[in-house]
């Protein structure tokens, strides 16, 4: 009797185990804004359809030293895109020019540029199968 409420605590255990290993951490690392005002905010997507526009995470972040770090942890295993705006003026919206151009500075995962237009999720993607770190520079 004994013999098995040890398998059975070596199975849950294992099991426990192999769950917590597939979510990980994302790091991401903001640089190039011009100044510390206002705050970076960031947006993790994890469907091609709702990048730019639904976010499956997300987070506000200081600057400092014309730099920022957002840290997202306990993310499962998958393929996601990064999408961030420096709100400059701090009214806590990306501001934008005629056709909706960004006129405050914008970074993507990849650094995925667009043309014509936003950047594409198929260029802004990445797996996360481990903990991750990803550096973007701001624009």
């Amino acid at each position: 009797m004994v013999r098995i409420f040890q398998i059975l605590a070596i199975l849950i255990l294992t099991t426990i185990s192999s769950f917590a290993q597939n979510n990980h951490t994302l790091t991401i690392e903001f640089s190039g804004m011009d100044t510390d005002t206002g705050n970076v905010f960031v947006g993790i997507h994890n469907k091609e359809a709702d990048f730019l526009k639904k976010r499956f995470k997300e987070a506000v972040v200081v600057v400092k030293n014309n730099k920022a770090t957002a840290v997202f942890e306990n993310l499962p295993e998958g393929e996601y895109a990064v999408s961030a705006f420096h709100d400059e003026n701090d009214n806590k919206k990306m501001d934008t020019k005629i056709f909706g151009i960004p006129k405050e500075p914008i970074g993507v995962s990849n650094n995925a540029k667009g043309f014509m237009g936003p950047p594409k999720y198929k260029d802004a993607k990445f797996t996360l199968d481990k903990d991750l770190t990803l550096k973007i520079e701001m624009d």
